[in-house]
């Protein structure tokens, strides 16, 4: 057969228009008013907008266009010449190698190829350039539109100091603490002392949780002052910090404002966000359940003061903390398109980034206050590629090998920027996308969530469905008892998973024994016929053993047609299904209960990993006699790595702090590995003389490497 080849340009359109068509059956076909764009042909706006960004922010930003008719240029790496922005987008340019800095923090490259394209308008997503005063700038400089608010607005609420002092000065309520440039460690130290402990560290250029620490003591004052700088001067280029007092159990609630040209402003309600780790969101939902109209009017009336004391205009973000007596102080202000704006846009109907593209040509808002309305109730997930029994998420990187977005699944919205066969690597955010759910009340909402989390298949990466489903169906969030210190709290040791209790460990014991039984009658026959002529008519009662946490279990399984009957511990339990093991998917019916399981994997020697309400299980399932002779076999034993310093993600080393011959104490610093941009500090398990050293600093690290050795 000859091979075709197609131009980057043709197989653009190509994906272009079979994408297009998927998204917006899914999408617009299953929600209520997830947003909505429809353009006046009255109102001209831009021609092409070029995008400077990449992923799943750089997909949402292509879809208003298209609807709007506007043209667009993708700007990417070499890594990302395949990726589904790129593919989506009218035109695509290169604009560097992987690292960020010499690619999509490249402005150069990035003003070169708005000069190539003619792009009128540049959108910059959020994270990279979006909040960049000297690339504002430089578009200003050229006639070309920035699609953000002007440079003296990022300016001011760039730099946290000086913004703290703007909302002052707004008579916007702020949180105590030191006004000024903390320079050294011992500075700081001072400093959390007199504002008194515990205290906030941040970077003052900040966001995204990153250059951010809490100190409760001294020495981790110095420690956080040395980690916050190292990782500011990474993600901003700017190691300046300040210093704050933590506002212990406080809520994370946001704002968001939407202001044009011609002085009027508007707050579009709010959203709760107190869900993190690492001072980086996880789920978020709007509306809050802890803000009452007084607050939430009395939230947005400051937020819109902010913005309209820097002259703002386009969409941002006013963020504030709240305690329990809901006392709110500010924050800081994103001077972007936040990463969560989707749960505005299904309770609003509006599409921010229309409003946003709007504003940037000089139109005035089509609405007022008054019309802002709050219809029904939106959740966000963050699905990323992360471990999350490591610090609840570290990143995990690798290829999606199955991939399948839960769109058949009505008010279900995905935005994100992969398809299977994309690679997840080391340069960029691990997340894979941003899964949100929409209903008429909160419990629908959330009943949606857990229905889009058990049908979301991803293979290929370690991903944190497992904690995200958890957190959505915990007591304590379900009834809104939540703050900033939500996971420490609910799990004090660490992520575990599903606890199982006795009804779900019967359920998830019947379903690995039905799927085997079912994969050994699948086995004896082909093409429909016996495979062996000989064998016994099909049997329809097997006795097993099934081995699960350490446990093992008898039971009994008899069936009817395609019901099976499990005896578990003396209870019965009936499993009944379609059974299509070429499917990820496994559509349960248990007790009559309806159950969506994933069978990750299964062998000939009984193995089976099954993902049951988000939680990925190791079973084994025997026949009696394979069990019986099972027990004869020697128990490997664990590996014994208490000496052994291995690394818990990819990333690159920063610094190592031993040598051979060094003797460390329990919990002393040995190395500094860097993951998408946060600093991680790895220390000692034990105390003991360090016998070699396997890194350096500057290196490339993967998960599970040897970095150190000790004695």
């Amino acid at each position: 057969m000859a091979a075709h080849w197609l131009s980057p340009s043709l197989n653009r359109l190509l994906f272009a228009v079979k994408y297009s068509s998927f998204q917006s059956r899914c999408c617009a076909g299953h929600c209520y008013a997830h947003y909505s764009t429809v353009s006046s042909p009255s109102e001209k706006t831009f021609d092409k907008i070029l995008i400077a960004n990449r992923g799943e922010i750089a997909c949402r930003v292509i879809k208003t266009c298209r609807k709007m008719g506007i043209q667009t240029v993708a700007v990417h790496s070499d890594v990302d010449s395949s990726a589904v922005h790129v593919k989506m987008a009218d035109e695509a340019v290169c604009v560097g190698p992987a690292p960020t800095n010499k690619s999509y923090l490249n402005m150069d490259a990035i003003m070169e190829a708005v000069r190539a394209t003619g792009a009128q308008a540049v959108h910059p997503g959020y994270g990279f350039l979006s909040e960049n005063k000297e690339f504002a700038k430089r578009l200003a400089a050229e006639n070309v539109a920035f699609i953000g608010p002007d440079t003296h607005a990022i300016m001011a609420m760039g730099d946290k100091i000086e913004s703290k002092l703007i909302a002052k000065a707004a008579a916007v309520n702020t949180i105590p603490g030191y006004d000024g440039v903390v320079k050294t460690a011992e500075e700081a130290v001072t400093i959390s002392q007199q504002i008194g402990y515990p205290v906030m560290i941040k970077a003052s250029a900040g966001g995204g949780g990153k250059g951010m620490r809490i100190a409760w003591n001294d020495n981790e004052t110095r420690e956080g002052f040395r980690f916050s700088s190292q990782e500011a001067a990474s993600s901003f280029g700017d190691d300046r910090l300040l210093i704050e007092k933590f506002i212990d159990n406080p809520r994370h609630i946001e704002i968001q404002v939407l202001a044009d040209k011609h002085g009027n402003a508007l707050w579009l309600n709010e959203r709760e966000c107190s869900i993190q780790r690492r001072n980086q969101k996880v789920v978020e939902e709007a509306p809050s359940t802890f803000l009452d109209p007084e607050t939430r009017r009395a939230m947005g009336e400051q937020a819109v003061k902010l913005a309209k004391a820097v002259q703002y205009s386009s969409a941002g973000t006013v963020e504030f903390l709240v305690d329990s007596k809901k006392n709110f102080y500010f924050l800081e202000m994103n001077t972007r398109l936040q990463v969560e704006h989707p749960i505005t846009e299904c309770i609003t109907g509006l599409d921010l980034v229309e409003q946003m593209i709007r504003v940037a040509k000089g139109y005035h808002l089509k609405y007022k206050q008054e019309d802002i309305p709050i219809n029904g109730w939106a959740i966000e997930s963050r699905v990323y590629a992360e471990d999350p029994y490591k610090s609840f998420g570290l990143p995990s990187v690798g290829r999606l090998s199955q991939y399948q977005e839960p769109l058949n699944l009505s008010n279900v919205r995905v935005d994100s920027g992969i398809q299977e066969g994309s690679d997840i690597s080391i340069y960029y955010d691990p997340m894979i996308s941003k899964l949100v759910t929409y209903g008429a009340t909160r419990a629908e909402a959330l009943s949606k969530m857990e229905d889009a989390l058990d049908n979301y298949v991803i293979r290929g990466v370690t991903h944190n469905i497992a904690l995200l489903r958890e957190i959505i169906t915990h007591p304590r969030f379900i009834s809104g008892d939540i703050t900033t210190n939500f996971l420490p709290e609910v799990y004090p040791e660490g992520f575990t998973g599903l606890q199982l209790g006795a009804d779900s460990r019967r359920e998830l014991l019947a379903c690995a024994a039905a799927l085997h039984i079912t994969a050994q009658l699948r086995s004896q026959r082909l093409l429909g016929d016996l495979r062996v002529s000989s064998a016994p008519v099909e049997l329809s009662r097997w006795d097993l053993v099934v081995e699960l946490e350490e446990g093992k279990h008898s039971v009994e399984v008899t069936k009817s047609a395609n019901v099976y009957t499990v005896e578990v511990d003396g209870e019965q339990v009936e499993v009944s299904g379609l059974w299509n093991l070429a499917s990820p998917l496994l559509p349960l019916s248990i007790n009559g209960t309806h159950r969506m399981l994933q069978c990750l994997s299964r062998d000939a020697s009984g193995r089976i990993d099954l993902q049951y309400k988000g939680t990925s299980f190791k079973i084994r399932v025997l026949s009696k006699l394979a069990a019986q002779l099972n027990s004869y076999m020697p128990e490997k034993v664990p590996e014994d790595t208490s000496s052994l310093l291995r690394s818990p993600m990819p990333g690159t080393v920063v610094a190592v702090s031993v040598k051979p011959g060094d003797t460390v104490a329990e919990g002393q610093e040995i190395c500094v590995i860097e993951a998408m941009k946060m600093q991680n500090s790895l220390t000692a398990a034990r105390g003991a003389k360090v016998k070699s050293v396997h890194c350096k600093a500057g290196e490339t690290v993967g998960e599970g490497d040897l970095l150190v050795e000790l004695e």
